[in-house]
């Protein structure tokens, strides 16, 4: 699908820049549709001369162009944005908004009722193509909103669609679960290290072994079980390390940081 309304974000930061370089690079739109703003000049400055977009920082200017707005602002700067904007959004808009633990129903209540939002959970592997964004749809939202706002986020990585309800899990598991990637590659590098392998070497062997056993079970589609169990053989060297990771509740450690996440998610939703 090539999306050919103009499409104008609130905001340029990482994730806006993940969003235009996604969309420009799969074709999905071209930069004369594009317009952002910020308040820094200098992003300004960047996002023109890198992508070719325009750019301004006049808020309102942008909603009011936009057939398709994307907030991409900090939760706790965007009920001030939608107050400032209000007026000048049309009726006819897409509204997109990625702040994280910003239910829907309090875009609406900033807004009116009967416009059709978007709410989007992506993950900062977006910034390399590599991301993954769950959306869910506010109940004015048509099937061919639908199609365009899996377009839009399809161009950064894998896109879900999930209830409004699931969406703190989200965040608790693919939001925040890059960080516990990065730590579980720190901690296997700093086990190679301890066996006597050198840094650099330890850190590449332990990344390249998590890119490829996550291609291979998204490529495969097989459960995780399986393809461990294809690398387990009798009294070998896996299932040796495996009993390490289970005596000390590896599995359960993992579950529970998902947990404590998703939590800290809706806690933090019900302060907005």
């Amino acid at each position: 699908m090539i999306v050919d309304q103009p499409i104008a974000f609130i905001g340029a930061g990482s994730m806006t820049e993940a969003l235009v370089a996604g969309m420009l690079t799969a074709g999905v739109t071209e930069a004369q549709h594009l317009y952002a703003t910020d308040i820094l000049p200098g992003r300004r400055d960047y996002m023109r001369a890198s992508y070719g977009i325009s750019v301004g920082e006049d808020n309102r200017e942008a909603a009011a162009l936009a057939k398709v707005l994307i907030l991409s602002v900090e939760p706790q700067d965007l009920d001030e944005v939608l107050n400032h904007i209000k007026a000048s959004v049309r009726p006819d808009c897409l509204i997109v908004s990625v702040a994280a633990g910003y239910p829907i129903a309090r875009v609406a209540a900033h807004l009116t009722s009967d416009l059709r939002i978007v709410r989007a959970m992506p993950n900062t592997p977006s910034g390399i193509l590599a991301g993954m964004t769950a959306l869910t749809f506010g109940a004015a939202v048509s099937d061919f909103d639908r199609t365009v706002a899996m377009t839009i986020f399809a161009a950064i990585g894998k896109v879900v669609v999930v209830d409004e309800s699931l969406m703190d899990a989200v965040t608790g598991l693919s939001g925040s679960g890059p960080a516990y990637i990065y730590v579980m590659i720190e901690a296997l590098a700093d086990g190679g290290v301890s066996m006597g392998l050198p840094r650099q070497v330890a850190e590449m062997l332990a990344a390249q072994t998590v890119l490829g056993s996550a291609r291979m079970l998204l490529e495969s589609g097989e459960h995780p079980g399986r393809l461990k169990d294809r690398i387990t053989s009798p009294a070998g060297t896996t299932i040796a390390g495996i009993e390490q990771l289970e005596a000390r509740q590896f599995r359960a450690t993992l579950m529970s940081a998902v947990e404590a996440a998703t939590i800290r998610s809706r806690e933090l939703g019900s302060r907005s």
